[in-house]
Formats: structure tokens, C-alpha cells, sequence
């Protein structure tokens, strides 16, 4: 009888513990006792000081960027008990992401320490519930904007010392100076301390690095007012003409129902106000916008960085071109360009199944082509006018803008190319 081959024990699973600026007094036993087991431990330079000699580990701070480097890591490392240090909770805006990418959640253990965010509120009074949270950790300032609401309360995960001061000026920018500031330092530890002021009056050196910052948001009385739905107001745009008009703008999200998550290609961008509203609608909303005018382009750069959503991805080029290599849309809406051999074609076939494409034209040659789309493959096809009340003479009267003929879709399971309809004429926006 042939013996059998023992058993091959699987490597350890790495072990993730949050720990506060407190340090070694302010960890739980389990966490003690993970560090204390540990052959390795990885973290942070900052974090890894704060374990005592006892912790006999190898201590392997991070590299920058620290996110490819994790595979690497931890292959060096497989075989060996291994803890990773994690500010606060790991799970919140943690490194415990990245390791569940890596390994799964089946093959990582967590051990959470408060995070900075629940020590905040603890020492604000402010329910967590209500609070928004903006993390500015490797992301730009800008992104902030879109949280800015009268009377909401913000905690602002900062990215260093320099980011109370960057808060500031944005929050004085975008007219929200008025709003309290409180610079929440060290949260836990024996040096805990707190910085408060306006941003209006925001004069304080650059403090400790390791800060929070809590804003209580007012507006400036002047200020232009920016609501949560779309329908932004045209003058809040940078635009030269080519504008989705704020009432046929907000009709054609409602059609393109964003929903969290979700991928918005916008063809023919022009200002970048669908592209804008659409990743307004929700944080994890994404979205591509295909300029052709690299001068509009850089224009709507600068609406994405004004109004909060500075991760728009802007692409230069002329469609149906410019969108080889796209991630997979959710979701498409084209402004302009119909009567491009092939665009629409390009734009249905990259759409995945059961996203929705809209398209808006104003002209009678693009309006045919909607028609027999309509008529072939069904949605909704709807006219949208809109008029305004403007002065005449001494009274008033109705001034009607163009009219606005808008097909939306929902691309089925399983469905083929759009035959390609002859056009006469190209358009782009």
C-alpha cells in the first residue's frame, strides 16, 4: 500500500489591523496578539514606529505608489505570518481594499480600529448618519465642490498638512466662505488638538499632517445656488453656444438614468454639461466625454473642475474615431454627430446590453434618421420645446427656443449592429 502524501497546510492569511494614533495603548488584545505573531509586519513608516520592540516582525514599510506594489508584497512575503498596518478602520478608505482585490475576502482577516472619521463625530456631536465624507487623500480639491450644499455637514479626509489651507480657498471660490472650519489633529492620541476659524478668515499655518477636517457649509448670500438634481443652470456652465439648455439638459438625464456606478460615454461634448450632471448624480458615477475642438475640450475641463467632478475623463478627437478603446458604456448620449458615417452604429454596438443610448438633435436632416431608428427599433421618441417669457414693449410674451427631438433607447439582450441609413450631410458638436 502506497502511503498517502500528507497534506500541503495553505499559507497563513495575512492579518490587517487598524491602529489609531494612539498606538500600541490603544489596540485590543487581538490586535496585540496578531502584531506579536507576526514574521512580517507592512505598513506605513509612521504606523510602523508605533509598535514597540516586543513586535519582532520584519518591519517592510509601504513603497510610493504604494497600490502596485501590493501584489509584489505580499508574493515576497507568502508563506509567512504576515499583519499589515492600516490607519483606523482598513475597510474605510483603507488599504484593506487593495488586499481584498489582491487576495479576496476569504483570505484576508480584519481587525478595525475606530476611524478617524467615527472619532470625529464622537468629538463634534455630529451624527454619523448625517455626515458626508470627502477624501482628499490622492484626489484633487475640486471634488469637494459637488458635496457643497447650505447647512450640510462635511468631514474632509485630508492628505496632509497643506489641505485645511486648499479647503479654504475652495470653499471661498465656489462662494462658501462663510462656512465653520474646525482642523480636527491627531485625532486619539496625546497630541490631539483642534484649529477652528472660516474659511474667510482662514489664516492658520499648515498644522499637524495627520488631521481631519470638519465643515459646516453656508453660503454666500450672492453666490450662484447649485442643486442635487440635474438641471444646473445655464450661467453656472463656461460655454461659447454649444449647451444642452438647463431644461432639455435635465430631461435627457432622466432619460439616461444614472444610477451609482455606472459608465456615461457623452459624444460631442460641447460644454460637458450632460458628462458633468450625470457624475454629479452620484460620487461613483463615471463618464467619458468625446470633444472634437480641443478648445471646447479644455473648456469642459474646466466645468468638471468647477463643479466637483474633476475625474471627467476628457477625450480629443472626432467620433466615431475617437472612441476605439472606451471602457464598455452604460450608457451613451450623443449630442451631435448623427449624420457621421457610422457613429451611431459605433455607439450602439459598444453599448452593453440593456444600457440605454439617447440621442438630441435639432436639425431636420438628423431628425430623420431618429425617426426611422424609432421606427425599427422602438424607444421613445419625444419633441421637447421650451419657451421663455421675455419683455415685449411694455408687457410680456412668449419667446420659443428651437425645438429639441430626442430618441432614447434601451439596447436589448442579444440584439444586432443598427443598420447604417444613408445621410447626406455630417454635424458635430
Amino acid at each position: 500500500m502506497i502511503p498517502a502524501e500528507p497534506a500541503i497546510s495553505p499559507p497563513p492569511a495575512p492579518t490587517v489591523v487598524g491602529i489609531g494614533a494612539d498606538g500600541w495603548a490603544g489596540l485590543p488584545e487581538s490586535s496585540r496578539a496578531a502584531l506579536l505573531d507576526a514574521q512580517a509586519v507592512i505598513g506605513g513608516a509612521r504606523q510602523l514606529d508605533l509598535l514597540p520592540p516586543v513586535c519582532t516582525g520584519r518591519r517592510v514599510p509601504w513603497p510610493s505608489p504604494l497600490r502596485p506594489a501590493v501584489a509584489g508584497l505580499l508574493a515576497a512575503h507568502r508563506g509567512l505570518r504576515v499583519a499589515v498596518l492600516a490607519s483606523g478602520d482598513p475597510m474605510f478608505y483603507g488599504i484593506g481594499r487593495a488586499l481584498c482585490e489582491e487576495l479576496g475576502a476569504g483570505n484576508l482577516r480584519v481587525l478595525p480600529h475606530p476611524s478617524s472619521v467615527s472619532y470625529a463625530c464622537a468629538r463634534l456631536g455630529w451624527p454619523l448618519e448625517d455626515t458626508e465624507v470627502v477624501t482628499l487623500v490622492g484626489r484633487p480639491a475640486a471634488r469637494l465642490a459637488a458635496a457643497l450644499h447650505e447647512g450640510r455637514r462635511l468631514l474632509v479626509l485630508s492628505a496632509g498638512a497643506g489641505t485645511p489651507g486648499e479647503v479654504a480657498a475652495l470653499l471661498r471660490e465656489r462662494g462658501f466662505g462663510p462656512s465653520s472650519m474646525r482642523v480636527l489633529e491627531q485625532l486619539g492620541g496625546e497630541a490631539e488638538d483642534c484649529v477652528t476659524g472660516t474659511a474667510d478668515g482662514w489664516a492658520h499655518p499648515a498644522g499637524d499632517p495627520l488631521n481631519v477636517i470638519a465643515v459646516e457649509c453656508r453660503r454666500d448670500p450672492d453666490a450662484l445656488r447649485l442643486g442635487a438634481v440635474p438641471g444646473l443652470p445655464d450661467h453656472a456652465y463656461e460655454h461659447d453656444g454649444q449647451l444642452t439648455k438647463r431644461h432639455v439638459r435635465a430631461a435627457t438625464l432622466g432619460a439616461l438614468a444614472p444610477a451609482p456606478g455606472e459608465l456615461l460615454w457623452d459624444v460631442g461634448g460641447g460644454s460637458g454639461s450632460i458628462a458633468v450632471e450625470w457624475m454629479r448624480t452620484h460620487p461613483s458615477c463615471r463618464a467619458v466625454t468625446v470633444e472634437r475642438d480641443p478648445v471646447r475640450a479644455g473648456r469642459i475641463a474646466r466645468n468638471a473642475d468647477r463643479l466637483g467632478v474633476p475625474a471627467l475623463r476628457v477625450v480629443t478627437g472626432r467620433a466615431p474615431e475617437a472612441l476605439a478603446g472606451l471602457p464598455v458604456p452604460d450608457a451613451v448620449f450623443i449630442g451631435g454627430g448623427l449624420t457621421v458615417p457610422g457613429l451611431l452604429d459605433a455607439c450602439w454596438d459598444a453599448l452593453r446590453p440593456g444600457g440605454r443610448l439617447v440621442a438630441n438633435t435639432v436639425t431636420l436632416e438628423s431628425e430623420a434618421l431618429l425617426a426611422e431608428r424609432y421606427r425599427r427599433h422602438g424607444g421613445e421618441l419625444v419633441r421637447l420645446a421650451v419657451a421663455h417669457a421675455v419683455p415685449v414693449g411694455g408687457f410680456t410674451g412668449w419667446r420659443q427656443a428651437m425645438p429639441v427631438t430626442q430618441w432614447s433607447v434601451c439596447k436589448p439582450v442579444g440584439t444586432s449592429p443598427i443598420p447604417s441609413s444613408p445621410s447626406s450631410s455630417g454635424e458635430n458638436r
